[in-house]
């Protein structure tokens, strides 16, 4: 079971290394998160884009362009068509957002014919240490931060789904879900506690498998056993949670960006739902948690 963001590091380094597409990589913090992660033996890149630019680029940020695969198609759309096409012929493992608009990236990833759709509601997921925490010991995982503005019922269902299965490739074998509201209780005014405890059900009846769903809980009693006991809350989620399902992206993503600008936690990202990785890294994003982004990706590949 990975624990930690070191063990992920290392495990990601006895592996043989995956190969990870990037779409447009013309930029300075691109190609120096390529430098890094070669330097560290993280993964290996085919460079989709305009070779004349990414060899100049390469050459500045001391990355010898024989040491990586770079095939020109200057034409952004077409660069992220070609890398989709790589991944689906096995040459790559993983594909990577550049420099260039998230919709023409993700255009090509979703489109049903020739691209990674795989039918399936495509979310992110978050994961920090919970080493500051008293419990310690192992990720906590926050979905969905970044992709799905207001989820349905059946949407928040699937999105469940992708980071059991994330916690599963982690070796997690049962994690703890808890399904988030501002209340521990059912209220029928806040339409969040009744689809927290809809999905709670779900799980007891084999709608949901791979782990243990509860619902609704308020941040504290689902991260706090302290709390969960004070507000007596019970259950073998409440205090615990390996997985906080988020009722919305205006709550997810702020959550997100406080464990960085406040706690200064180090944290990495996952695209789950497609069929095959997917890194979209935002441009705020510090080099170390692109860097544990692509380790991800290239450990669960």
């Amino acid at each position: 079971m990975i624990n930690s963001f070191q063990q992920l590091i290392e495990a990601v380094q006895e592996k043989p290394k995956k190969k990870v597409a990037i779409v447009s990589p013309e930029g300075k913090t691109v190609i120096n998160l390529v430098k890094l992660a070669m330097d560290q033996n993280i993964a290996e890149f085919i460079l989709v884009g305009d070779e004349e630019t990414v060899k100049g680029m390469c050459a500045e940020a001391g990355v010898y362009s024989g040491s990586v695969e770079i095939i020109h198609i200057p034409d952004q759309r077409d660069a992220a068509e070609e890398a989709v096409r790589l991944v689906v012929a096995g040459r790559a493992s993983a594909i990577m957002k550049g420099n260039l608009p998230t919709a023409t990236f993700m255009r090509a990833i979703l489109d049903k014919q020739k691209g990674l759709n795989d039918n399936k509601v495509m979310s992110e997921i978050t994961l920090y240490e919970k080493s500051i925490e008293p419990a310690g010991g192992g990720f906590r995982f926050i979905t969905d931060c970044a992709i799905n503005v207001q989820p349905t019922l059946d949407e928040k269902r699937q999105i469940i789904e992708n980071a059991v299965s994330l916690a599963h490739k982690l070796g997690n074998q049962m994690p703890k879900v808890a399904v988030i509201s501002a209340v521990e209780v059912v209220n029928p005014a806040m339409p969040d506690t009744v689809e927290a405890a809809a999905l709670s059900k779900m799980a007891d009846r084999g709608q949901i498998t791979g782990c243990l769903v509860d619902g609704p809980f308020a941040f504290d009693n689902a991260v706090s056993a302290e709390a969960a006991e004070y507000k007596k809350v019970g259950g073998g989620v409440a205090g615990h949670a390996d997985i906080l399902m988020m009722p919305n992206l205006l709550t997810a993503n702020p959550v997100r960006k406080c464990l960085v600008y406040y706690s200064r936690q180090r944290i990495a990202t996952a695209l789950m739902g497609a069929k095959a990785p997917v890194i979209i890294t935002s441009r705020t994003d510090s080099a170390d948690t692109m860097l544990l982004t692509i380790a991800l990706a290239a450990y669960i590949s």
